[in-house]
């Protein structure tokens, strides 16, 4: 069963290591890591991971927790299958069709912020492009640039200006979206455009 571990690890050499030492002893295997953020001498990675089978998730969780200085923001599991989506990969398959630029990234940005869902929403409310398992109505939401939004007791939300419009993610139960995260997604939102008006 893949999962994907958020952990937060001091940013010296040797650190990552510990943590696979560790999450390999609890019964995990590493497929990949995402550094996510670095600051204040701690860096925050994103780890797709499979266990082994009886393994539990937790079992990973209390194995980490246990090194110095490190811990666990987040653990659930991934259906996005063996790989992180890397943002050059998605510059990439934008310029693969860029007449489709706009449409793609709302495709695109669930398994590369590894949320649940993505959507396009205009000025009127109406969702213009929607990641396959995204609500069924959003609210226009006028945003200076990208921002946490307050969630419910489901999600948490983020929303960017894009074009005329604005892109909504939400992520089920979390982690709450870093600022690094919301860098990611104003810069990969002005290529979509940029891309876009290429054509």
């Amino acid at each position: 069963m893949p999962y994907l571990l958020r952990v937060r690890l001091p940013d010296v050499p040797g650190s990552l290591g510990r943590v696979a030492s560790a999450i390999g002893e609890a019964g995990g295997d590493i497929e990949a890591i995402e550094i996510v953020e670095k600051n204040d001498g701690y860096a925050v990675d994103d780890v797709l991971l499979e266990t082994a089978p009886g393994t539990m998730p937790d079992s990973i969780v209390s194995a980490c927790a246990q090194l110095d200085g490190v811990s666990v923001l987040w653990v659930n599991r991934y259906a996005a299958g063996g790989n992180l989506f890397l943002d050059l990969e998605v510059v990439e398959a934008l310029t693969e069709d860029p007449s489709s630029a706009c449409e793609r990234i709302v495709d695109l940005l669930p398994v590369t912020f590894r949320v649940d869902w993505a959507a396009r929403v205009d000025r009127s409310g109406r969702i213009v492009h929607a990641s396959g398992s995204g609500p069924e109505s959003l609210d226009w939401v006028e945003v200076p640039g990208p921002v946490r939004l307050p969630g419910d007791d489901m999600y948490v939300v983020v929303a960017a200006p894009f074009t005329d419009d604005v892109v909504l993610m939400g992520r089920r139960g979390g982690p709450e979206f870093l600022d690094s995260e919301l860098a990611r997604l104003g810069h990969l939102l002005g290529l979509a455009a940029t891309v876009n008006k290429v054509t």
